[in-house]
């Protein structure tokens, strides 16, 4: 049995009254894409800044390689090698590839902040972690703005991998982008599942994209897992229903049909 990278144990998050996760079980595995899915409210936010280390649990435990981790910080969690991908992305459009790529981690000559850069270097290694997962960047110095949503989305990929990362959670990468760039970042994420220790946490309104490219299912509603599985075991009409928060579509057409006689 393969070993989960990351275990969600009885997660639950309370702000004040309200429950927005309750009793959240999750098993993440290295080399898989594991798409999580849910409506607006699910939880899918929640769940994701409680292990990019954002919030902290109310209850609960997580382990990373089975060992007990409590995040008080982003950094923590980027410490345990967990690179959240948020849809904003984190990139400075008037700054180059390679500038981004390194943004506050540059490698210098001499010591401090006063050092020089070594940008030679800097370019090559953009340069080489772009290509391999798909995206042949020629200038490196090349401006960040001028970049397509889908390459900007491999820019921030590929420099969390480099920098450690090997869970990387991806916040809705492809709800912003045209069709050929939708398509770019779903080529990306499976070149970078073929390495095969790095966990994806895909996390999606798609459903049409979570079924080309997840191994792994698991949907939320109203902070509560309510179904999951892997590919083989979700038929199509299992994650309709499921993304649709376990309506039943058949009783959802009953009630609109009622509206409309109405």
């Amino acid at each position: 049995m393969a070993i989960p990278v990351i275990r969600l144990e009885g997660v639950v998050k309370r702000f004040g009254p309200f429950t927005a996760l309750n009793g959240i079980d999750l098993d993440i595995y290295p080399g898989e894409v594991h798409a999580l899915l849910g409506d607006n409210g699910a939880g899918k936010s929640t769940l994701i800044k409680i292990l990019a280390g954002v919030h902290q649990p109310t209850e609960g435990r997580i382990y990373v390689n089975q060992a007990p981790v409590a995040f008080r910080s982003p950094r923590d969690a980027s410490r345990a090698g967990i690179g959240t991908v948020y849809q904003d992305l984190a990139l400075n459009p008037l700054m180059s590839v390679t500038r981004n790529f390194f943004m506050g981690r540059e490698l210098r000559i001499g010591p401090g902040p006063f050092g020089l850069l070594r940008m030679n270097e800097m370019d090559r290694i953009t340069h080489d972690e772009m290509v391999k997962i798909g995206i042949n960047i020629s200038d490196p110095q090349q401006v960040v703005g001028t970049m397509s949503g889908g390459q900007r989305q491999t820019l921030a990929i590929a420099r969390a991998i480099y920098f450690g990362a090997r869970v990387l959670i991806l916040d809705e990468p492809t709800s912003a982008l045209g069709q050929k760039q939708q398509m770019e970042v779903l080529k990306t994420m499976m070149r970078v599942r073929t390495r095969g220790d790095i966990a994806i946490i895909f996390i999606t309104h798609n459903e049409v994209h979570s079924k080309l490219v997840a191994d792994r299912f698991t949907f939320l509603a109203l902070g509560e897992v309510i179904g999951g599985g892997t590919k083989a075991d979700m038929a199509d009409a299992d994650i309709r229903h499921l993304m649709a928060g376990g309506v039943e579509i058949r009783d959802l057409a009953r009630e609109l049909a009622d509206i409309g006689a109405g």
